[in-house]
């Protein structure tokens, strides 16, 4: 099983969001049984999961005292997948996930803000010898600043080649329990998190050492 860990020291960086569309996504693609874990106390992931009719993907409740033993009775249990959400905060809980990921995924927004904040979680992972892959989310259309904040993402890791633009498609979805792509699967929203999904499963075909280099 792989443990994919969506975090970020600034809130509304589109974390929740990206975790539930990436389950729901890797269940449409047949990469399942795939699982949820939330560990923000604000609760957002599991909201949107309680109003999902979907039985999958599936949301285990674990205290983050048990997180070690409940992944790994879930990979016991044949999970191929677990996104784990995480508070927007630099914490002894977020490190406590972190050393239990096999990729981390940091969304960035295209903002100057986003990026001063990116810093501690880069360090973070890189104590922990964590690869991990900066998402650009809310992104807008021809924007200089999104080109921008990619370069200098650069500097510090590997950027997937798809971004997340801002569109009302995600936030729409999400208020039923719904993601994009179920709400429009032949919309641009649906093409953006499929193309994601696949960035981030070439990151799991390749040496962990080749992605932050």
């Amino acid at each position: 099983m792989k443990t994919i860990v969506v975090t970020s020291q600034k809130g509304g960086s589109g974390k929740t969001t990206l975790c539930a569309h990436l389950a729901v996504e890797a269940e449409r693609m047949g990469d399942c049984p795939v699982w949820l874990i939330d560990t923000d106390k604000q609760g957002t992931l599991s909201v949107w999961h309680e109003r999902r009719n979907a039985e999958t993907p599936q949301r285990a409740e674990i205290s983050l005292t048990q997180i070690e033993k409940g992944l790994t009775a879930l990979a016991n249990r044949g999970a191929k997948y677990c996104f784990i959400d995480t508070p927007p905060t630099i914490s002894e809980q977020n490190v406590t996930v972190l050393k239990l990921a096999d990729l981390v995924v940091i969304p960035v927004r295209p903002s100057p803000a986003d990026l001063w904040a990116v810093s501690h979680t880069v360090a973070l992972a890189q104590e922990e010898g964590k690869p991990f892959l900066f998402v650009i989310t809310q992104s807008k259309a021809n924007a200089n600043i999104t080109a921008q904040t990619v370069a200098a993402l650069s500097h510090h890791g590997r950027v997937a080649k798809t971004f997340i633009a801002d569109r009302v498609h995600y936030a729409a979805a999400m208020t039923d329990g719904r993601s994009a792509p179920e709400l429009a699967n032949k919309g641009q929203a649906a093409q953006e998190i499929a193309g994601l999904w696949q960035d981030i499963k070439s990151c799991f075909n390749e040496n962990n050492n080749s992605l932050n280099k």
